[in-house]
């Protein structure tokens, strides 16, 4: 059994690839040809967001919109510490401070109402939520909000209270790309959306790669020249500090032979997501995946947590034995993590996201995960006795 199955999905489109690579060849435009265009414009016609940009990685489509907003020293953005390294390493890399926001307990994203008692503290120097730990607590200047496991952040609560308090917004598509929002699809939502195109992901190509979304004319020519070190008229003309953050032509072309069955892999994904509710619904030992009212998630992953915290490891214990995969996103929180030491967070701080840190683990989930692969699982977990 496969935790993600590629070799299922390449089978379908190998050919379309294969002749898509020759044409790189025989060109050969590898940096930056004719696919980066065609990739950009469905991404973003898709998406329903007016520019797409592709870059070199999702980390590196996230410094290009915070690089875009101009943010430094002296600059603190909001996020989640239950999400990948990536969303705050890049607020670190700046110079600039990630200040972290706890989460729903339900949907694992960031908490609205926690955001704006942050925001309020930050402003006001009071209270007794956590905060870092720095003599002049640097003024926040945007929001990273992050769509885990494939379901879109609470957009229409964060992006009232980003205006509300004068902030930006960026959404981390990273695990989101293709899932919806009350019709509204994942990467349409903030002043930039950013996604990843590692292979896990739900669109995904075969190194790495990202895209960055936005309905900013001015903020899309910022971050073309940002990805190209800073180019302004020319390659030899640099207007500006930047990056060599460019997706080359072959990932671009995998990319585009995925995208032609994406739309039916999302339905799939889906399909797959409701036999898993439906096969665990007796379970007393796990909590299956909440999907708020009016989202459909792109099921990145298909995420439990454990009805009580000593029972994940005997869970996984157990089902390693029954052959089935299993995998735990993200065991350690930012806040707990060495890299981010100095701003003085402590275990407790942040008490949904420890809990669901020592609670949560994926089962495979891919759209070619057949039903006897599902139902075995099922029967795994269901015959988990606690020990």
């Amino acid at each position: 059994m496969q935790f993600i199955d590629l070799k299922a999905q390449q089978a379908r489109i190998r050919e379309d690839i294969e002749a898509r690579l020759k044409v790189i060849l025989d060109h050969g435009r590898y940096v930056m040809g004719p696919e980066i265009d065609e990739i950009e414009e469905s991404l973003a016609n898709f998406s329903g967001a007016k520019y797409g940009l592709g870059c070199a990685s999702g980390t590196d489509a996230l410094l290009l919109a915070l690089l875009a907003k101009g943010i430094g020293p002296g600059d603190a953005i909001l996020t989640t510490p239950f999400t990948f390294i990536a969303t705050a390493e890049v607020v670190s890399l700046l110079n600039a401070v990630p200040v972290f926001v706890d989460i729903d307990p339900k949907t694992f994203n960031m908490d609205p109402a926690a955001l704006e008692k942050t925001i309020l503290a930050m402003e006001s120097g009071a209270g007794d939520l956590p905060l870092p730990k720095t003599d002049n607590l640097p003024k926040p200047k945007g929001i990273i909000a992050v769509d885990l496991f494939g379901q879109v952040a609470d957009y229409a609560r964060i992006e009232a209270i980003a205006e509300k308090h004068g902030l930006f917004v960026v959404e981390d598509a990273a695990q989101s790309f293709g899932g919806l929002q009350n019709g509204k699809r994942a990467c349409s939502f903030g002043d930039v959306a950013c996604t990843s195109f590692f292979p896990a992901k739900p669109l995904g190509c075969y190194g790495d790669g990202g895209m960055c979304f936005t309905d900013d004319e001015e903020l899309d020519k910022i971050m073309r020249s940002l990805r190209m070190h800073g180019q302004g008229d020319d390659r030899y003309d640099n207007v500006r500090i930047g990056i060599n953050g460019r997706i080359d032509s072959f990932q671009a072309a995998v990319l585009i032979s995925k995208f032609s069955i994406f739309p039916e892999e999302l339905d799939l994904r889906q399909k797959a997501a409701e036999r898993y509710n439906s096969l665990l619904a007796g379970s007393d030992k796990v909590v299956t995946p909440f999907v708020e009212e009016g989202n459909q998630s792109a099921w990145a992953q298909y995420t439990l947590k454990a009805a009580k915290p000593e029972w994940r490891d005997q869970l996984l214990k157990h089902l390693q034995e029954q052959g089935v995969p299993t995998a735990v996103y993200y065991p350690k929180p930012l806040h707990r993590q060495d890299a981010f030491a100095d701003l003085g967070y402590a275990k407790g701080d942040f008490p949904v996201s420890d809990d669901c840190a020592a609670r949560v683990f994926s089962l495979p989930m891919h759209p070619y995960i057949s039903e006897e692969d599902q139902e075995a699982v099922a029967k795994a977990i269901l015959s988990f006795g606690v020990k």
